[in-house]
């Protein structure tokens, strides 16, 4: 089955551009177009997209104030904001709306294809530096364990090693190699965490594990 993603930016050449490298991957299907954000939260309403390709800087409504009235619409809803920009202020912007990938527009066509498939799944997608600058500055305040998730004490030891692991930005397989464990093996502790702490998706792992102090810088 297809996967069906909307295209949200207020550049028409840029998004036939991006519709075209989506549209030529096999399992990709662009299902709508728009050029401000409003329209990206109303496409999103009646197409429902498996996912949604967010350009930020929009006439009308931003792509960071769109991404937050679909995810409080549809909780679950997979938006990946693709930007020129890499600032700070979009970035954790963003991240707190509820973005589950956060790329830049000179990714390669491969690469963005990669991002909303692994989206579209449930994975977390950040540019590498963006990462790397997520992870510095969640080491840099001391935990707030008053925010512990009730499925905090339900982990195993195996889970807590993994979640560690996913706070210092290792993939799945990266973890598998890490513990001397298969990657589909890596794959169902990661889904596991996820569901025990009602975790969004790895990026909020990472909150989780460095607010409740098991990550350290």
């Amino acid at each position: 089955m297809n996967q069906r993603v909307l295209l949200a930016d207020d550049q028409h050449l840029l998004r036939a551009g991006i519709s075209g490298i989506l549209n030529s991957a096999s399992d990709i299907q662009v299902v709508g177009e728009a050029d401000n954000g409003e329209q990206a939260v109303e496409l999103a309403r009646t197409l429902r997209p498996d996912a949604v390709l967010m350009d930020i800087r929009m006439p009308v409504l931003d792509g960071i104030e769109a991404t937050r009235h679909i995810i409080t619409a549809e909780p679950q809803a997979k938006i990946l904001i693709l930007t020129t920009f890499d600032l700070d202020e979009y970035v954790y912007e963003a991240l707190r709306a509820g973005a589950s990938g956060f790329l830049l527009k000179d990714t390669p066509p491969r690469r963005l294809i990669e991002a909303v498939r692994a989206v579209t799944v449930g994975d977390t997608l950040l540019a590498p530096t963006i990462t790397k600058r997520l992870i510095t500055r969640f080491t840099a305040r001391p935990p707030t364990p008053t925010s512990v998730p009730k499925g905090l004490a339900a982990l195993t030891d195996r889970e807590r090693e993994v979640l560690t692991l996913v706070a210092g930005g290792l993939t799945n397989d990266e973890v598998a190699r890490q513990l001397h464990i298969a990657p589909g093996t890596a794959k169902t502790h990661v889904r596991n965490l996820l569901t025990k702490l009602d975790a969004r998706d790895r990026v909020h792992l990472v909150i989780i594990a460095y607010r409740t102090g098991l990550a350290e810088g």
